[in-house]
């Protein structure tokens, strides 16, 4: 049986609102978390990630109030990431109702802390959030590299093949956010979402670059099994969930 697409938007979260900027700078006030997610739950998404976007590079946990009460307005899976560590993060995460955690910073200077999550808790748990941007070089082998702190710091390394050993070691998603297209809403980085999608057999959320329910099918024929958004739901229309997952039928592909 084919799985259905996910359409997932994100909140992009920053002393406790949402946000969105343009190439993960300038951003923007989006409004407030918890009623964003209530519209969201209501018009019919799939799931919600929530990135609290400034709590790696300010050093500091996530704002885990606000997850506490945007999880008590939602009824479907609430992916929360930024600030995750280390499984003690995890755990208060889950008990504040989130259904899922993101990595990336962390995971990125210990990748042994994804084996000690997953084995925790297990696969389904752990979200790998791998934001890629393009080199101007030969310096990585795929032409993409990882970037941390929420995309503020190149790290040199391969985005692929960080991809690949972080599903080798169990990660359960990997959240592939594109710095390059954040924010431009020209379209999904459909080669990033190919060579990605090459190395690694674990579901993919292709993120970054939707500014139209066209954008979405490309995405999911490059061999994403969900994807994710922000300025399209956010500053678009009220039945932007509803208009995406019908272009996303209309193409062939099956959804909720």
């Amino acid at each position: 049986m084919t799985v259905a697409i996910r359409v997932i938007p994100c909140l992009d979260v920053d002393a406790g609102r949402v946000v969105k900027g343009v190439n993960f700078a300038d951003l923007r006030d989006a409004g407030d978390p918890v009623e964003l997610a209530h519209r969201y739950d209501r018009a019919g998404a799939d799931e919600l990630t929530f990135l609290d976007v400034t709590a790696s590079s300010g050093n500091r946990e996530t704002t885990f109030d606000v997850v506490a009460r945007t999880a008590e307005e939602v009824f479907i899976p609430l992916t929360v990431g930024g600030g995750v560590r280390e499984i003690s993060d995890v755990d208060r995460l889950l008990r504040y109702g989130a259904d899922k955690a993101s990595i990336n910073t962390a995971a990125v200077a210990r990748p042994s802390v994804i084996d000690e999550i997953t084995g925790h808790f297990g696969a389904q748990v752990l979200v790998l959030s791998l934001d890629a941007r393009r080199t101007r070089d030969d310096s990585t082998p795929s032409g993409f590299e990882v970037t941390t702190y929420g995309g503020r710091k190149g790290t040199g390394i391969d985005a692929v093949a960080w991809a690949k050993e972080a599903a080798d070691r169990g990660v359960g998603e990997i959240l592939l956010n594109s710095i390059d297209a954040d924010g431009t809403k020209e379209g999904f980085d459909l080669e990033l979402i190919r060579a990605v999608r090459a190395a690694v057999g674990v579901p993919l959320i292709a993120s970054g670059g939707a500014g139209k329910p066209e954008h979405f099918p490309p995405a999911v024929q490059a061999g994403a099994d969900a994807v994710l958004a922000a300025s399209v739901f956010h500053f678009g229309p009220t039945d932007a969930i509803a208009q995406v997952k019908a272009a996303i039928r209309d193409a062939g592909f099956p959804v909720r």
